[in-house]
């Protein structure tokens, strides 16, 4: 392991934690979650960065196990909210209410809804409307909830961890574009092997598994997110993450022909700052000292795959995000 390039002793002590605390988690994720090493690591990467996660995966697939065990790895408070046809903005993030004052009379009390915990499960979230989804916009980016003028801050650490269906699936709606923006992540979790589903075939018909043990606080958790913005990276890295996003984009200067044939709309800002925290965090959970193009490349997938928008010819042609994004890290030079 590289001794990291933060001096304050105390701080290496937590960079050691990180890159310990990878192994850690895994062993306590295996006892209800297997065969999903990337998946977890992805997941990981994004909790200490602070960011969103869309997971996308079929049903029966363990997505909601998963995220509300790693609610009880960091003891985060949990809140499940499942996204339906009917469910409004206000089941979301709470409502305004008549109740009666000290001094006789009625006034308005907000009551808070389920956004207000640490970490939020939104169950197939693209089983909702756009108007719902569009509910959390504010929380996502802000960190807050506005209703009647007043702002109420939301509890920190704060993530929203969405599983969505693929939109093949009948009953599913598309997320609005600045929604998609809002999660750093799109994590894509598939069928497991077939001695892997043997694995959990056995053990969850035969004893009920152990229970998780929260390892870390949420404190705990922002002072990890501190410590990944303080990890270097040098200019041509960030460089390489600006121009890869860039290439993303159609009908501008220097566009491959591929992206003007089959993308709609291309990834903005957020995704080069995306790639680039992400690396960060990598980084400190391989107990490695600073971001190279390879952290880049390897995030690629996850921050650009729901931030690529194909058009009618790319679906006509059979061509996926994944398949496009192959070609960009081909086209893009490293530095």
């Amino acid at each position: 392991m590289i001794t990291p390039t933060i001096p304050h002793p105390a701080e290496q002590a937590i960079v050691f934690r990180i890159a310990e605390a990878k192994v850690r988690i895994k062993r306590e994720l295996a006892k209800v979650i297997r065969g999903q090493d990337e998946v977890i690591e992805q997941l990981l990467i994004a909790l200490l960065s602070g960011g969103h996660a869309l997971i996308t995966g079929a049903p029966g697939l363990a997505k909601t196990l998963l995220i509300s065990s790693t609610a009880r790895l960091f003891h985060l408070s949990f809140s499940r909210i499942q996204f339906t046809p009917d469910l409004m903005p206000a089941d979301i993030t709470g409502t305004e209410i008549l109740s009666d004052s000290a001094g006789g009379g009625r006034q308005l009390e907000f009551v808070k809804g389920p956004l207000f915990a640490h970490l939020i499960l939104a169950d197939e979230i693209n089983r909702t409307p756009p108007k719902t989804q569009s509910a959390l916009l504010e929380a996502m980016q802000e960190h807050q909830v506005t209703a009647a003028g007043t702002r109420y801050p939301l509890p920190e650490p704060f993530f929203v961890l969405a599983t969505k269906n693929p939109v093949e699936m009948e009953g599913t709606y598309p997320l609005p574009e600045a929604q998609l923006d809002r999660f750093m992540f799109d994590i894509n979790i598939d069928y497991l092997s077939e001695d892997d589903e043997v694995a959990v075939v056995t053990s969850t018909t035969s004893k009920r598994a152990e229970p998780i043990e929260a390892l870390f606080t949420g404190e705990e958790l922002l002072g990890f997110q501190e410590i990944v913005r303080r990890v270097p990276i040098a200019e041509e890295t960030a460089r390489y993450a600006v121009r890869l996003v860039s290439a993303s984009r159609p009908y501008k200067p220097g566009t491959p022909d591929f992206i003007n044939e089959w993308v709609n709309w291309g990834a903005g800002l957020r995704a080069a700052q995306c790639l680039v925290i992400g690396g960060k965090a990598r980084v400190l959970l391989d107990g490695r000292s600073h971001v190279t193009p390879d952290d880049i490349r390897a995030l690629a997938h996850p921050v650009l795959r729901h931030r690529v928008l194909t058009n009618f010819r790319a679906e006509a042609d059979g061509i996926t995000p994944d398949a496009i994004i192959d070609r960009l890290l081909k086209h893009v030079p490293l530095p």
